[in-house]
């Protein structure tokens, strides 16, 4: 972990600060830019492999930063913002942030958001033959999921929602990121069929629907499969 750089890219000193002395003290190595020209010119010299990112800055809005970040890299950015609204969180995460995060925030939480984001950077988990978590267990190559060692029967699609949201555990994935992933284009009416598609999936794999130990809601911006 000492060599993990997170470079920040936020405009009050005293949030810089705080996050600086908490990610240090977790043995995180911390870059700082306090504007967004200065943000993409760090992340293009300095490589980092994780960048948090406020939306609100002086010279161009974080999500100019974001977009022109996103177009040449997948690194992880996780959006530490004030902006709060629905429709903000959605835009953000659509043009490909990995997390979004409202000011003020639990810097706990914050931590463990950022090692969710690490640890989703690593090899892709869909190389692996056999995924397992608890009592589900996913067998890629025979496209077979089970639990508790019984086989239970998905649809082709309802199975294609399952190993898209395993690929990206502790991600939160967008309805119309979900749609256009599943479906190739975005409507309506698709919203309500994935709705449907994943009460469907959940009575099949979860014990408790109300309490869902793998599919999480994102009330209001979609689906996030638990990352352990």
């Amino acid at each position: 972990m000492d060599d993990t750089k997170i470079l920040v890219i936020e405009d009050d000193h005293n949030i810089t600060r705080f996050l600086k002395v908490s990610l240090e003290t977790n043995h995180y190595k911390v870059l700082l830019a306090e504007k967004g020209i200065e943000g993409i010119s760090r992340f293009l010299c300095d490589n980092p492999d994780l960048i948090l990112l406020d939306l609100g800055l002086p010279d161009i809005d974080g999500t100019e930063v974001l977009s022109q970040i996103r177009a040449q890299s997948d690194v992880p950015i996780l959006v530490v913002s004030a902006r709060g609204q629905e429709k903000e969180k959605v835009d953000a995460l659509d043009m490909g942030a990995d997390d979004y995060i409202t000011k003020p925030f639990h810097i706990n939480e914050l931590l463990a958001r950022v090692r969710v984001a690490l640890r989703k950077h690593t090899p892709d988990i869909i190389k692996e033959k056999i995924f397992t978590l608890d009592t589900l267990t996913i067998d890629f190559e025979k496209h077979k999921v089970f639990i508790e060692n019984n086989e239970i029967h998905l649809t082709p699609i309802e199975y294609k929602l399952l190993v898209l949201l395993v690929e990206n555990s502790g991600k939160v994935l967008t309805h119309s990121y979900i749609i256009k992933q599943i479906w190739g284009y975005a409507s309506n009416e698709d919203s309500q069929s994935l709705r449907v598609f994943m009460a469907s999936i959940r009575r099949k794999i979860e014990k408790d629907t109300a309490h869902p130990r793998y599919i999480l809601t994102e009330v209001g911006v979609g689906y996030r499969f638990v990352d352990a």
